[in-house]
């Protein structure tokens, strides 16, 4: 009697163990199949309003909407700076730039904020008019772009800029900018203004 009681003991804990087995192996199939479905379904992100209408990124691509208002914001960052406001107009414009581009940007930015420094000369831009290119993740802007020296505006000159981005995992880099020339077609003239 004692030999079928333990058979019988054993044959539960076996049956009990098998099962367990069972369920650890499914819940490890589901969690590998969530972990695919989140890792390859397209993702987007709704931002609030703040032009004519909701504002969204998703990992397909970069929306006309949203790279015009990032090109907007850029712009004012770039071509807005005084002898004052160097340092963080140069750190500003690197923490939104591409981890690859970096290099070079700083070195531009670098020879402007020495050129700079010291002196009570200031820009500020206006924007007239703005081209979108969403394929080729470029922007260019036209304005007028005013220099003061003291409080005189001694130059107020129409230019374009062309600002070149990259787009990966959501987040939209800056990868260059400068100023464009009209000279049998556009030619742009350094990175950095």
């Amino acid at each position: 009697m004692d030999l079928s009681y333990q058979h019988s003991h054993h044959q539960r804990i076996l049956r009990q163990r098998n099962l367990l087995f069972a369920a650890v192996a499914a819940l490890g199939a589901f969690s590998l199949l969530l972990l695919t479905m989140t890792l390859f379904r397209g993702r987007e992100i709704v931002l609030q309003p703040v032009l004519r209408s909701p504002l969204s990124i998703s990992s397909s691509g970069v929306s006309r909407d949203y790279l015009e208002m990032i090109t907007r914001d850029v712009v004012v960052l770039t071509l807005d700076r005084n002898p004052q406001n160097l340092e963080y107009w140069m750190e500003s414009v690197l923490a939104i730039a591409s981890p690859r581009a970096q290099g070079k940007l700083k070195a531009d930015l670098m020879r402007i904020v020495e050129e700079q420094r010291g002196s009570s000369i200031s820009q500020f831009f206006t924007i007239q008019s703005m081209t979108i290119d969403t394929k080729a993740l470029s922007s260019e802007v036209t304005g007028e772009l005013h220099t003061i020296v003291g409080s005189k505006v001694v130059s107020k000159q129409l230019r374009t800029f062309r600002y070149r981005w990259e787009y990966a995992g959501l987040t939209l880099r800056l990868i260059g900018f400068g100023m464009v020339e009209d000279e049998k077609g556009h030619r742009e003239k350094g990175r950095a203004s």
